[in-house]
This record gives C-alpha cells, sequence and structure tokens, in this order.
C-alpha cells in the first residue's frame, strides 16, 4: 500500500533536529538519497556507540529506500522503489556472467552481493536473508544489508550500530546479536526482521588489550553458554626488540599473560573484565579464523609468524622462510598450549621446532615436543581470517561438515609469489581432518596478488539460510555470495 505522505527528520549528532519536512507522495515512486544523523553516546566499555546512518555513509549504500524506520534517537529514513516482495529467483538467475571475477570448482556460481560498504570482517546472515556485517576502522560498527527485490543483490544497507572503534567478531544468539570492537564485546537486542539496534548495547566484556599488532577480536558462542574471545598476540616472536634481526627472545614472555590465547567469558554476564574470564589456551599468535565445529569443539587457524630468513640468515634461506612455518588449523581444548613463541610448526618437518628467539636452528625440538600440534598445516603466510563449517544441503553431500576457510592474503612470501587471497575447503569426517585442503574459490585479488594491487581480500565467511555461502572482503568492502546450480 503505496503511502501519499511521510514525516522526515534529520537529526545532527548533538540530537537536535536540523530539519523536517512532509514528503509528498510522488516522491515515493523514485529512487530517494538520504542520510540520516543521530544522537551519539559512549558506554561503559569505552566504545562509542551511535546506533546511526552516518554522514559519512558512501551514497552507494544509501540505495532505493521505501519505508520509514524509527528506532531510539533514529528520526526516519526513506526509500524509494521497488515493492519488498519479489518472486523467488532460480539460482543461476542470480550469478554474474564471469561469477564475480572468481574461479570456483565445478558446479558453482557466483555474484556480488554489495561493494563498497567499508572494512568488512566477519558476518552472520539471519534467517530470512538479512546480512550483519562487522565494520572494522576507527569508526565502523554492524551494517545490515537487505534485499526486497529478490535477485540477491542487497538494495539497502543500513547502520544497525556504530562504534569507534570498529571490530570484526559478530555472532548470532538467541535474541541477541554479539559484536567485538578491538577494545570489548558488545551485546545487542534482536529480532527478526530488525535493521537497527533499540537501545543500548549491554558490555559484555570491556577494556581488553588493543595495542600493537594483532588487535582484532574475533568471537564464537559456545552452547554452554559460553563467549571464546581471540586475544592476538602483540608481536612476531617476543622478542627484546620487535622484528629486530638478531634480537633474542623474551623468556618468560610477557605477552602471554594477556594475549596470545583464547579467552573464555560467561555470554550473558555484563561488565566482565579480561581477569574476569578464563584462558582457555594459549600459545596461539593470532587466532582470527574462529568457529565451533560441528562435534561442538572450538577450531581457529593461526597466523604464524613472520621473518625466519630476515631475521635469523644463519640457519635459514629465503625460500625455506617464504614456506614456513605453516598457519596452524587447531582443534582447541581447555589447557592447551599451542607453543608461542617458542615454538612454530615446520611445514616440511611436519612438527614443532623450536624458534631462533629461543635457540633454534630449524631442527631441535626441546620444550617444543610438549606444545599441541596443529590438525593441518596450511600455507605460510596466508593470512587466515575467517572459518566456518557447513552444515547446509544446497552443496553436494561431501561439503557437509567440512570447514572453509578464508585467507586474506601474504605480504611477506618473497622471493616467491604473494598467495592466498583464496577461500579453500577442509574435508571432514568423524574422525577429524578426511583429505588435503583444496582451492574452493580463487579469483579474488584480481590480476596481481599484494596487499596494495588486490581488488579484494577475504575476511570472513558465513553460511545462508538455504545454503549458500557468504565471503566478506575488506579491501574492496564486497560480500561475495557463492551458489551451487550443478547436478546433485
Amino acid at each position: 500500500m503505496w503511502r501519499r505522505s511521510a514525516w522526515i527528520g534529520v537529526h545532527t549528532t548533538a540530537g537536535r533536529t536540523r530539519c523536517q519536512k512532509r514528503l509528498p507522495w510522488t516522491l515515493w515512486g523514485e529512487p530517494t538519497k538520504l542520510a540520516v544523523l543521530v544522537s551519539g553516546r559512549r558506554d561503559a566499555a569505552g566504545v562509542q556507540s551511535d546506533n546511526s546512518v552516518g554522514e559519512t555513509m558512501p551514497m552507494a549504500m544509501i540505495v532505493k529506500m521505501r519505508r520509514v524506520y524509527r528506532a531510539g534517537p533514529l528520526v526516519a529514513a526513506l526509500w524509494a522503489g521497488s515493492p519488498t516482495s519479489a518472486p523467488a529467483q532460480a539460482p543461476t538467475a542470480l550469478c554474474d556472467p564471469d561469477n564475480a571475477g572468481l574461479t570456483l570448482q565445478p558446479g558453482f556460481c557466483a555474484f556480488k552481493v554489495v561493494e563498497g560498504i567499508g572494512r568488512a570482517r566477519h558476518l552472520v546472515v539471519a534467517q530470512n536473508g538479512d546480512i550483519f556485517v562487522a565494520i572494522r576502522g576507527d569508526t565502523g560498527g554492524v551494517m545490515a544489508l537487505r534485499d526486497t527485490t529478490g535477485d540477491g543483490r542487497a538494495d539497502i544497507a543500513f547502520w544497525f550500530a556504530r562504534t569507534e572503534p570498529g571490530g570484526t567478531g559478530i555472532a548470532f544468539a538467541p535474541g541477541y546479536l554479539y559484536f567485538a570492537p578491538d577494545n570489548a564485546v558488545l551485546r545487542y537486542r534482536y529480532a527478526r526482521g530488525l535493521l537497527h539496534a533499540t537501545g543500548a548495547a549491554d558490555t559484555i566484556v570491556r577494556d581488553l588489550p588493543a595495542d600493537r599488532s594483532h588487535r582484532a577480536k574475533s568471537i564464537a558462542l559456545g552452547p554452554d553458554g559460553s563467549l571464546y574471545v581471540n586475544i592476538g598476540a602483540p608481536s612476531n616472536a617476543c622478542q627484546r626488540e620487535d622484528r629486530k634481526p638478531g634480537s633474542p627472545g623474551l623468556d618468560p614472555c610477557p605477552d602471554l599473560d594477556r594475549r596470545a590465547g583464547i579467552w573464555r567469558f560467561d555470554a550473558n554476564g555484563l561488565g566482565q573484565r579480561q581477569e574476569d574470564g578464563q584462558r582457555f589456551a594459549t600459545g596461539l599468535r593470532n587466532i582470527v579464523a574462529l568457529a565451533l565445529g560441528p562435534d561442538g569443539a572450538l577450531y581457529g587457524v593461526q597466523h604464524g609468524r613472520d621473518q625466519l630468513y630476515q631475521n635469523w640468515p644463519a640457519p635459514f634461506d629465503s625460500v625455506k622462510s617464504a614456506e614456513n612455518p605453516a598457519e596452524e588449523f587447531v582443534r582447541i581444548e581447555r589447557g592447551d598450549d599451542f607453543g608461542w613463541p617458542y615454538c612454530y610448526y615446520d611445514v616440511d618437518l611436519r612438527k614443532k621446532v623450536l624458534a631462533p628467539e629461543y635457540g633454534g636452528d630449524g631442527k631441535r625440538q626441546d620444550r617444543c615436543a610438549k606444545a599441541k600440534n596443529p590438525i593441518l598445516g596450511l600455507p605460510a603466510h596466508w593470512a587466515p581470517d575467517g572459518l566456518v563449517f557447513y552444515s547446509g544441503v544446497q552443496f553436494p553431500a561431501r561439503y557437509r561438515g567440512g570447514a572453509f576457510v578464508a585467507f586474506r592474503g601474504s605480504w611477506n612470501r618473497a622471493p616467491l609469489p604473494q598467495d592466498g587471497y583464496r577461500v579453500v575447503f577442509v574435508p571432514f569426517s568423524r574422525r577429524g581432518i578426511a583429505g588435503a585442503y583444496e582451492t574452493f574459490a580463487d579469483g579474488f585479488a584480481g590480476p596481481e596478488k599484494s596487499p596494495q594491487a588486490a581488488r579484494h581480500r577475504p575476511t570472513g565467511l558465513a553460511e545462508g539460510p538455504h545454503g549458500s555461502l557468504y565471503v566478506a572482503d575488506d579491501q574492496g568492502g564486497a560480500i561475495f555470495r557463492i551458489v551451487y546450480v550443478g547436478s546433485p
């Protein structure tokens, strides 16, 4: 039913109405572009939370709007254009002729849901198909995307919540959406169809360390009410002088006290600090790719250390350093110690060896014989940032229960070409890893795989309600959707 008119108010960041106007019904028939500002506030965690559609919102994101939304201080946003319901499209009708530039396994096709939304990190997809994307940066938050036409593309992009800083981790729980800025974990009330947070966020964990390197916080929710948070190491190998050639490692490493591990908190507790949680596992340099497996266990893929040859040329050569250490796919249990910074997993020897900062020569194990090994070693320096276990039925049966890993891509594989920038599949059975990894989707980077030249860098993965795979990218701000159109 078409409305004849609507009151539109635009708020300033101070919460005062800048202008107010009744729009005639004729405007509802044409696309209308409108940015809406709202009042902001800083919560108890020190996270600036704004719940706004900001004035810096790219115009490409303020698209075909047609309803009035009111939530908290938000007065209104208007969109015009096509009806909100549309006939369902067959999967083949959705895909781009060139699969959005991707190279895929046979039987799959792909398209871009949206592009240019900022530093998109992890994402989740609601049962109605709405997509919620963690946006990182000095200012970021959670972006909500909706398709109202049935073509699979997002024609509405809306800030569910704004925060300073932005973040990476995001997860659904019944009635809630969890989001992890770099220094906290927040929780918003959520109901199906909601595109904007109603009310202030609950601060679940506050004042998490967010200095130096590896500030991003990835999260996973356990069925027992546990909240798992990755707190990455702030250095390469805990040297006296970080990344300086020949600088010895600190022993014991002080970074292990508050970093380089997985912490477990109460997912329903409020105002927790790091000391209120439990260090669930240690010796993990940085686990941005974090997820629960179908067996209920916690899994992750580690960013391995850098610069073996550059910092220690005597026992290593440049090619050995380019191909080591492995990015470790790990099964994480309470009390595990994976050995960082004292140890790393050698791709060729297939075992943990002592790091050169602690007297290692590339072969000695010493204390590293006691460090927990990965379930699989993946190529060095590919930078794993996303992990999801597939549970749907759209893809062929061999994918069910297996893991997809998103690799953001390397910067330090010289003299070999930079690599990664892809999504791989790791088959699983009830007994664990069931075979070698395979490239599932490539071509994100475009003609050149390098941090500066790549068009897209995969960072987040999510399974949609009908079994499609969604891939987030923090370079071009795109969301890709991959669907299966082959024979069952």
